[in-house]
């Protein structure tokens, strides 16, 4: 029987100490010194055994492994802050029998445990003794931990194998659940099968780990060779007196920002990067950084500035052989150019064209740069959500760039060119920003002569950009961006300036576009009017210049294919080239009727006529609403029915209608959406007449909100509806009194054959539009 031995007991944390290994470690715990002490005072003997948890600060039985080393304190010394550093040499394994009692420290009944060596198999375990040695000498050499000589130690162990494979299990860099493995493998020959696997697989990462190692040494070699290389180019090149390419580069930029005239602060920052790029070398990565920002800021317009043509004459002349009608505009900036010229130091305006699509907003601010004999830069602002499209991003992002303000001046060359912001009413705002408000700085004549970039970080003087903003709605727009900007109307055209436009722009820009010579295609004036009235129906005049194109496209087809020389363009060349007209005007009745009205409507490709028509039949009070109308028209309806119910007496209707009456109102042409408020006179005027069975002059068209008290609201679009108006054949408009100011718009040709009655109140409007009463009530 193998005799148990008690001796006190010290559990490590992360350390596992074989049979045969010297090693010194630091005791710290109070626990553990006590039984250092102990041992010291008995036969210096201690059995030191491994915790399963490394962290584990008081680790109680369960804690610790059962299988560990017997070992001889060799030395023990005293180190500051109570902490002892012994040095132990392992004697044999051990295994815990039991543990015996000890408040001071672990004490515990120790087992030797013999080694099992397979006697019977020695060729066996000779044959995996020299693997195990071979394996070993490789893996020293790999890792380079112990000198090669060291290598004869283990010469002199090959006949015990035991202690071999401890001695070499005792020298590998391993996890400590293996390290606790082969310590309790008590089978020699089990032990070194283990061992062997563990270091050939050992040496195997160790291959790895070189070879990784070799490429990335090879690449910091090849790095630190060009660096080497190059800067025995710089010393060859000084000794020749020659340049190096780096300092060509800056000698470079140096002189382009001694020539360059930029303000003080400008030439400070450039020659600030520029000495950054001197300690950074060209062909950094921050270099490239460096150089990018220093040719942003060389080829930015800072002082290049454009003479204006002070000539307002020769303006004037410009505009209007560019541009029919669009009077506002020019007048504005006739005004501009006449108060620079007195002043000779006015800002730039910022001028904001709102109007219907196709009526000349982008081309006129084309017209007004050549005028002015200024450069023209356009920045489309449809669609933009980023706040960084306008102002930039800072140089900490990678890829960073100006934003197209800066850009823009880039491209105009000069500092004070036209800047046309194209459709500011279809800007968005997301997660990055609302590009709107980045431009408040931009359109503010207060502010804008310091505005500064991200990418920059230096202030530009855009005071004498003149800024012209485009939008078909102001509804879009914010208002702090809106009060920054001097609003001017573009309304629609009317037919004469329709027709004058085609005649003096449209027909001879066709015909140089298709390489048709003088004289062999014309267009007579029927045909213009037409393709106006028929083929198209738009406030401005896109869809006639592409019909008028397809005219000319189909007219040169027939010349070809019917050897013409040449051809005039009549109405039925019109008509069999476009085919059936697509549009056509209502036209007044020739003949009064009781209950329907004549109304004015304003679309987005200008005035139409609206005709409301009102039915009365016995029933119990129910209003019938039809045509497709929206919900401000529906309420317009109610209140004109409610006004007509509170006045019944004054216009002679039985007081009961609204219990014995069906009243159906209805708006023809049912498929097309209605809305808005300025049907409420006509709707009024159509149930008077309809209750009162009073006939309605059928030359007479009106418009106006009403009140529920009489009160006739001003309206939009008056000049559009007179239009209408005036192509239906109506010769007399009822109109709200507040309006009479917008008669100024209205061309004399439309004012002279129509008769304009202002109304103030409901009764105004339906004395002028009722014949006489000829029966009372219904």
């Amino acid at each position: 029987m193998t005799e148990l031995k008690v001796l006190p007991l010290i559990p490590l944390r992360g350390i596992t100490i074989f049979p045969y290994m010297v090693l010194h470690f630091d005791v710290g715990r109070e626990k553990s010194i006590l039984a250092l002490e102990a041992a010291m005072l008995n036969s210096q003997e201690i059995f030191l055994i491994s915790q399963k948890d490394a962290k584990k600060e008081e680790p109680a039985e369960e804690d610790i492994f059962q299988i560990g080393t017997v070992c001889t304190i060799k030395q023990l010394l005293k180190l500051p802050g109570d902490t002892v550093r012994v040095l132990v040499e392992g004697m044999y394994r051990g295994k815990i029998i039991k543990y015996i009692d000890e408040e001071n420290y672990f004490k515990a009944e120790i087992e030797e445990i013999k080694e099992v060596d397979a006697k019977e198999n020695n060729n066996n375990t000779e044959a995996l003794v020299r693997m195990l040695k071979d394996a070993f000498d490789e893996y020293i050499k790999l890792s380079g931990a112990m000198p090669v000589e060291s290598l004869v130690t283990f010469e002199d162990y090959l006949d015990s194998p035991g202690r071999l494979s401890d001695m070499i299990a005792s020298y590998l860099m391993l996890k400590q659940d293996k390290k606790q493995e082969l310590l309790e493998a008590c089978n020699i020959t089990q032990r070194i099968e283990k061992l062997l696997v563990i270091v050939e697989n050992e040496t195997e990462i160790l291959k790895l780990e070189k070879k990784i190692g070799v490429r990335v040494k090879n690449k910091i070699d090849k790095v630190q060779k060009d660096y080497y290389l190059r800067e025995q180019l710089k010393a060859i090149q000084e000794e020749l007196g020659e340049d190096d390419e780096d300092k060509k580069e800056i000698n470079k930029y140096k002189s382009k920002i001694n020539k360059a005239k930029l303000p003080k602060s400008v030439k400070e920052k450039a020659l600030y990067e520029l000495d950054r790029l001197k300690g950074t070398g060209v062909n950094s990565a921050e270099g490239n950084v460096i150089r990018t920002y220093l040719d942003w800021i060389l080829d930015l317009p800072w002082n290049n500035e454009t003479k204006d043509n002070k000539d307002i004459k020769k303006a004037r002349e410009i505009l209007d052989n560019e541009h029919f009608g669009l009077k506002d505009v020019k007048d504005r900036i006739i005004e501009y150019l006449a108060v620079k010229q007195m002043s000779n130091s006015l800002k730039g305006p910022i001028l904001c064209l709102v109007g219907p699509p196709g009526v000349g907003k982008t081309s006129i601010a084309k017209s007004v740069a050549h005028a002015l004999g200024r450069n023209f830069v356009r920045m489309s602002l449809g669609g933009v959500r980023d706040e960084a499209e306008i102002r930039g991003h800072r140089r900490t992002y990678v890829g960073a760039i100006p934003g197209r303000i800066v850009y823009g001046m880039k491209q105009a060359k000069s500092k004070n060119p036209l800047f046309l912001l194209d459709e500011i009413d279809k800007m968005n705002s997301d997660f990055r920003g609302d590009p709107s408000d980045a431009l408040l700085e931009v359109l503010d004549a207060e502010q804008n002569n310091t505005f500064r970039d991200h990418y920059l970080e230096l202030e530009m003087d855009l005071s004498n950009v003149l800024f012209i903003t485009t939008a078909n709605s102001l509804h879009t727009i914010p208002r702090p961006l809106m009060d920054r900007m001097e609003i001017i109307e573009v309304e629609g055209y009317t037919y004469d300036e329709k027709l004058n436009i085609a005649k003096k722009y449209l027909v001879p820009k066709k015909l140089k576009e298709h390489g048709v010579e003088d004289n062999k295609i014309t267009i007579s004036d029927a045909s213009i009017s037409v393709i106006i009235e028929e083929y198209t129906r738009e406030s401005g005049v896109r869809s006639l210049e592409r019909n008028i194109g397809s005219v000319i496209r189909k007219s040169i087809a027939d010349m070809l294919e019917n050897n013409k020389k040449k051809i005039n363009i009549t109405v039925n060349h019109v008509r069999k080239y476009l085919g059936a007209g697509i549009f056509s005007y209502d036209k007044a009745d020739k003949e009064d009727k009781v209950g329907v009205v004549t109304g004015l409507a304003w679309t987005a490709y200008g005035g139409d006529t609206l005709p409301v028509e009102v039915s009365v039949m016995d029933g119990n009070g129910r209003l019938e609403l039809t045509g497709k109308l929206g919900d401000v028209m529906k309420e317009s309806a109610k209140a004109a029915y409610s006004y007509v119910r509170a006045n019944s007496e004054k216009y002679h209707i039985q007081s009961d209608f609204y219990k014995n009456k069906d009243i159906h109102i209805h708006v023809p042409e049912g498929a097309v959406p209605k809305d808005g408020p300025s049907a409420g006179v006509t709707m009024i005027t159509a149930l008077v007449s309809a209750l009162s069975s009073r006939k309605v002059k059928h030359n007479v068209a009106m418009t106006g909100e009403i009140t529920l008290i009489g009160r006739v609201l001003p309206i939009g679009g008056l000049k559009e509806k007179s239009l209408a108006a005036y192509r239906a054949g109506i010769d007399t408009i009822i109109f709200p009194k507040e309006n009479q100011k917008d008669l100024e718009k209205i061309p004399g040709s439309v004012k002279n054959k129509i008769k304009f009655i202002p109304a103030a109140m409901v009764d105004d409007v339906v004395k002028e539009a009722l014949l006489e009463e000829e029966t009372h009530g219904n």
